[in-house]
């Protein structure tokens, strides 16, 4: 019974998302964008763990956060989750005229030296505003885009949703034991590969503090750009206010030279790099930090399954 039960709600998620595609996909923008805090209302209150988790981590990133502020940026974390998705839906039915608007990068300079070095360039991001906006403006940019993405229960969904980046022109990859290689390859092509990299989904990185925390960040990144000589560049893309309007924001490399002390230091010192700088974008809006999964010891439900559902 219970099977079946899980097959029905399988079936109605992948149904639901689409539907929400197809309607989502002749939206103009500024519909979409007055469409997403309505949605995003609805998708809080029928959701009480979720809301009860993205508050956690909001405190984290903005301690001072508290009373009908913290109650305002929950909710606006939940906005734009929902225009992240309502995005998605409409961003392979857009023009690259409409995508360039849309779109204004502070630092593009290190992606641009980064691939002239021939050796391709790791993207960290959080999970955080609109990058996918990002993946297809870099696409329209005549740049490979490699992403490695979770994977979704239930797999029909997953698979639906990887057909929907791969219209973006982006390459994606499915984390699990083959992304290692795949993503070498890319690299070696001197493709822009995008990591997410502020959730250890699989429990095996690094320990590092995070927002004044002890918890683990994937050690993916810093490995690959030891291993590879691929810059790492923090990255991060918001949401603005303008219709379709978005901010790209690349910090400069991490210093991911080798030192005596072994692969396994170099990883560790690069990841707690890497999370210093991730706290630095999300401290920019953390109200666009879609993390709404347990991401540290203390947070209930970390040690359970962690293979998400949407």
């Amino acid at each position: 019974m219970s099977r079946a039960r899980s097959r029905v709600a399988d079936a109605a998620a992948f149904g639901g998302y689409r539907l929400a595609a197809l309607t989502a996909r002749g939206l103009p923008g500024f519909a979409a964008q007055a469409l997403a805090p309505m949605l995003g209302l609805g998708a809080s209150w029928s959701n009480v763990e979720r809301r009860s988790m993205i508050e956690r981590h909001l405190r984290r990133a903005d301690p001072t956060l508290g009373g009908i502020r913290l109650r305002r940026a929950v909710q606006e974390a939940f906005d734009s989750y929902t225009r992240y998705w309502l995005e998605s839906f409409r961003l392979p039915h857009l023009g690259g005229d409409t995508v360039e608007r849309g779109m204004r990068v502070h630092g593009y300079e290190h992606v641009v030296e980064a691939l002239e070095a021939g050796n391709g360039v790791i993207l960290a991001l959080p999970h955080l505003g609109g990058w996918e906006w990002a993946g297809r403006w870099l696409v329209e940019r005549g740049h490979g885009i490699t992403v490695v993405v979770e994977e979704v229960e239930p797999p029909e969904l997953f698979d639906w949703f990887v057909d929907l980046r791969q219209q973006l022109g982006m390459n994606v990859v499915a984390l699990g034991p083959a992304a290692g290689r795949e993503v070498l390859a890319a690299l070696r092509r001197n493709d822009v590969v995008c990591l997410l990299s502020d959730r250890d989904i699989q429990r095996t990185g690094i320990e590092v503090e995070f927002f004044g925390e002890v918890t683990t960040l994937p050690a993916g990144p810093a490995t690959l750009a030891l291993r590879t000589g691929a810059p790492l560049l923090p990255t991060a893309v918001y949401f603005t206010d303008r219709t379709d309007g978005h901010l790209g924001v690349v910090r400069p490399p991490i210093d991911t030279a080798r030192s005596d002390d072994g692969l396994r230091a170099d990883v560790t010192r690069v990841t707690r790099a890497l999370a210093l700088e991730l706290e630095h974008l999300i401290r920019r809006a953390p109200h666009q930090w879609h993390m709404f999964q347990p991401n540290w010891p203390s947070d209930p439900g970390y040690d359970e399954n962690t293979r998400e559902t949407v």
